[in-house]
Protein backbone atom coordinates (compact mmCIF):
# COMPACT_ATOMS: atom_id res chain seq x y z
CA UNK A 1 0.00 0.00 0.00
CA UNK A 2 2.83 2.41 0.76
CA UNK A 3 4.09 2.08 -2.84
CA UNK A 4 0.68 3.18 -4.12
CA UNK A 5 0.63 6.09 -1.68
CA UNK A 6 4.11 7.13 -2.83
CA UNK A 7 3.10 6.92 -6.50
CA UNK A 8 -0.01 9.04 -5.86
CA UNK A 9 1.97 11.47 -3.70
CA UNK A 10 4.63 11.86 -6.40
CA UNK A 11 1.97 12.31 -9.09
CA UNK A 12 0.22 15.00 -7.02
CA UNK A 13 3.48 16.96 -7.13
CA UNK A 14 3.56 17.00 -10.94
CA UNK A 15 2.02 19.80 -12.96
CA UNK A 16 -0.81 17.54 -14.18
CA UNK A 17 -1.40 16.12 -10.69
CA UNK A 18 -1.70 19.57 -9.14
CA UNK A 19 -4.11 20.63 -11.89
CA UNK A 20 -6.37 17.60 -11.39
CA UNK A 21 -6.24 18.01 -7.60
CA UNK A 22 -7.16 21.69 -7.88
CA UNK A 23 -9.96 20.91 -10.35
CA UNK A 24 -11.28 18.35 -7.88
CA UNK A 25 -11.07 20.79 -4.98
CA UNK A 26 -12.82 23.44 -7.07
CA UNK A 27 -15.61 20.93 -7.67
CA UNK A 28 -15.80 20.23 -3.93
CA UNK A 29 -15.94 23.96 -3.12
CA UNK A 30 -18.54 24.84 -5.75
CA UNK A 31 -20.63 21.77 -4.92
CA UNK A 32 -20.63 23.02 -1.34
CA UNK A 33 -21.77 26.46 -2.54
CA UNK A 34 -24.50 24.89 -4.66
CA UNK A 35 -25.72 22.62 -1.86
CA UNK A 36 -25.68 25.47 0.65
CA UNK A 37 -27.69 27.78 -1.62
CA UNK A 38 -30.09 24.96 -2.61
CA UNK A 39 -30.58 23.94 1.02
CA UNK A 40 -31.22 27.56 1.93
CA UNK A 41 -33.63 28.58 -0.86
CA UNK A 42 -35.49 25.27 -1.10
CA UNK A 43 -35.05 23.60 2.26
CA UNK A 44 -35.10 26.50 4.73
CA UNK A 45 -36.68 29.53 3.05
CA UNK A 46 -38.94 27.57 0.68
CA UNK A 47 -38.68 30.37 -1.89
CA UNK A 48 -39.30 28.17 -4.93
CA UNK A 49 -40.02 24.59 -5.86
CA UNK A 50 -37.26 22.05 -6.63
CA UNK A 51 -36.44 22.99 -10.22
CA UNK A 52 -36.15 26.80 -9.90
CA UNK A 53 -34.25 26.38 -6.63
CA UNK A 54 -31.82 23.98 -8.32
CA UNK A 55 -31.38 26.38 -11.24
CA UNK A 56 -30.68 29.32 -8.93
CA UNK A 57 -28.26 27.38 -6.72
CA UNK A 58 -26.25 26.00 -9.62
CA UNK A 59 -26.04 29.26 -11.55
CA UNK A 60 -24.85 30.91 -8.32
CA UNK A 61 -22.13 28.25 -7.92
CA UNK A 62 -21.03 28.58 -11.57
CA UNK A 63 -19.45 32.00 -10.99
CA UNK A 64 -16.90 30.86 -8.38
CA UNK A 65 -16.44 27.68 -10.44
CA UNK A 66 -15.28 29.67 -13.48
CA UNK A 67 -12.93 31.84 -11.47
CA UNK A 68 -11.43 28.99 -9.43
CA UNK A 69 -11.02 26.67 -12.43
CA UNK A 70 -9.44 29.34 -14.61
CA UNK A 71 -7.15 30.94 -12.05
CA UNK A 72 -6.35 28.22 -9.55
CA UNK A 73 -6.70 24.89 -11.37
CA UNK A 74 -5.42 25.94 -14.80
CA UNK A 75 -3.25 28.88 -13.71
CA UNK A 76 -4.62 31.35 -16.25
CA UNK A 77 -4.54 35.07 -15.56
CA UNK A 78 -5.40 38.22 -17.42
CA UNK A 79 -8.53 38.86 -19.43
CA UNK A 80 -10.76 35.92 -20.30
CA UNK A 81 -11.25 35.11 -23.97
CA UNK A 82 -15.00 35.13 -24.61
CA UNK A 83 -15.09 32.56 -27.43
CA UNK A 84 -12.28 30.29 -26.24
CA UNK A 85 -12.94 30.31 -22.48
CA UNK A 86 -16.16 31.96 -21.32
CA UNK A 87 -18.52 30.48 -23.95
CA UNK A 88 -17.31 26.84 -23.63
CA UNK A 89 -17.41 27.11 -19.84
CA UNK A 90 -21.00 28.36 -19.83
CA UNK A 91 -22.11 25.84 -22.45
CA UNK A 92 -20.78 23.00 -20.27
CA UNK A 93 -22.14 24.59 -17.10
CA UNK A 94 -25.58 25.12 -18.60
CA UNK A 95 -25.63 21.53 -19.88
CA UNK A 96 -24.83 20.21 -16.41
CA UNK A 97 -27.33 22.63 -14.84
CA UNK A 98 -30.00 21.41 -17.27
CA UNK A 99 -29.19 17.84 -16.31
CA UNK A 100 -29.39 18.74 -12.62
CA UNK A 101 -32.82 20.24 -13.28
CA UNK A 102 -33.88 16.88 -14.70
CA UNK A 103 -32.59 15.34 -11.48
CA UNK A 104 -34.58 17.88 -9.46
CA UNK A 105 -37.72 17.06 -11.47
CA UNK A 106 -37.18 13.38 -10.80
CA UNK A 107 -36.67 14.13 -7.10
CA UNK A 108 -39.94 16.09 -7.07
CA UNK A 109 -41.73 13.17 -8.73
CA UNK A 110 -40.29 10.64 -6.25
CA UNK A 111 -41.07 12.97 -3.34
CA UNK A 112 -44.68 13.40 -4.45
CA UNK A 113 -45.12 9.72 -5.27
CA UNK A 114 -43.90 8.59 -1.84
CA UNK A 115 -45.45 11.59 -0.05
CA UNK A 116 -42.15 12.59 1.54
CA UNK A 117 -42.11 15.39 4.08
CA UNK A 118 -40.20 18.56 3.17
CA UNK A 119 -37.04 17.57 5.03
CA UNK A 120 -36.79 14.21 3.26
CA UNK A 121 -37.58 15.81 -0.08
CA UNK A 122 -34.83 18.39 0.54
CA UNK A 123 -32.33 15.58 1.16
CA UNK A 124 -33.53 13.88 -2.04
CA UNK A 125 -33.14 17.11 -4.08
CA UNK A 126 -29.65 17.71 -2.67
CA UNK A 127 -28.65 14.13 -3.49
CA UNK A 128 -30.04 14.42 -7.03
CA UNK A 129 -28.04 17.61 -7.49
CA UNK A 130 -24.76 15.97 -6.42
CA UNK A 131 -25.38 12.90 -8.59
CA UNK A 132 -26.27 15.03 -11.62
CA UNK A 133 -23.06 17.02 -11.38
CA UNK A 134 -21.01 13.91 -10.72
CA UNK A 135 -22.04 12.54 -14.09
CA UNK A 136 -20.65 15.60 -15.87
CA UNK A 137 -17.44 15.84 -13.82
CA UNK A 138 -15.09 13.92 -16.12
CA UNK A 139 -16.60 15.42 -19.28
CA UNK A 140 -16.12 18.91 -17.89
CA UNK A 141 -12.53 18.06 -16.95
CA UNK A 142 -11.78 17.14 -20.56
CA UNK A 143 -13.47 20.26 -21.94
CA UNK A 144 -11.89 22.63 -19.39
CA UNK A 145 -8.49 21.07 -20.04
CA UNK A 146 -8.84 22.20 -23.67
CA UNK A 147 -10.60 25.48 -22.82
CA UNK A 148 -8.05 26.79 -20.34
CA UNK A 149 -5.12 25.29 -22.26
CA UNK A 150 -1.84 26.17 -20.62
CA UNK A 151 1.22 24.90 -22.45
CA UNK A 152 3.10 22.21 -20.59
CA UNK A 153 6.82 22.49 -20.05
CA UNK A 154 7.44 19.87 -22.76
CA UNK A 155 5.32 21.82 -25.25
CA UNK A 156 7.25 24.99 -24.42
CA UNK A 157 10.61 23.21 -24.84
CA UNK A 158 9.47 21.67 -28.15
CA UNK A 159 8.35 25.09 -29.40
CA UNK A 160 11.69 26.61 -28.34
CA UNK A 161 13.62 23.84 -30.11
CA UNK A 162 11.57 24.29 -33.28
CA UNK A 163 12.31 28.01 -33.19
CA UNK A 164 16.03 27.30 -32.77
CA UNK A 165 15.94 24.75 -35.60
CA UNK A 166 14.41 27.37 -37.87
CA UNK A 167 17.33 29.70 -37.14
CA UNK A 168 20.01 27.11 -38.04
CA UNK A 169 23.01 27.89 -40.21
CA UNK A 170 22.48 28.42 -43.95
CA UNK A 171 22.83 25.29 -46.02
CA UNK A 172 21.89 23.04 -43.10
CA UNK A 173 18.31 21.80 -43.19
CA UNK A 174 16.27 23.21 -40.31
CA UNK A 175 15.99 20.63 -37.60
CA UNK A 176 18.41 18.31 -39.36
CA UNK A 177 19.66 15.36 -37.37
CA UNK A 178 23.28 16.11 -38.32
CA UNK A 179 23.18 19.42 -36.44
CA UNK A 180 21.51 17.92 -33.37
CA UNK A 181 23.99 15.03 -33.28
CA UNK A 182 26.98 17.33 -33.70
CA UNK A 183 27.90 15.88 -37.12
CA UNK A 184 29.36 18.45 -39.57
Amino acid sequence: MSDLVKVVWDWLHTREGRKIFRYTMTSVITTGVSLFVLGLVFGVLRLWSEVPSTLFANVTAAFPSYWLNRRWAWGKSGRSHVLKEVLPFWVMSLASIAFSMVGASLARYVGNHFRLDHFDETILVLTANVLSFGIFWVLKLMVFNRTFKVPTLLEEVDEHLRAEDGASAPGVPAGGDSERLGVR
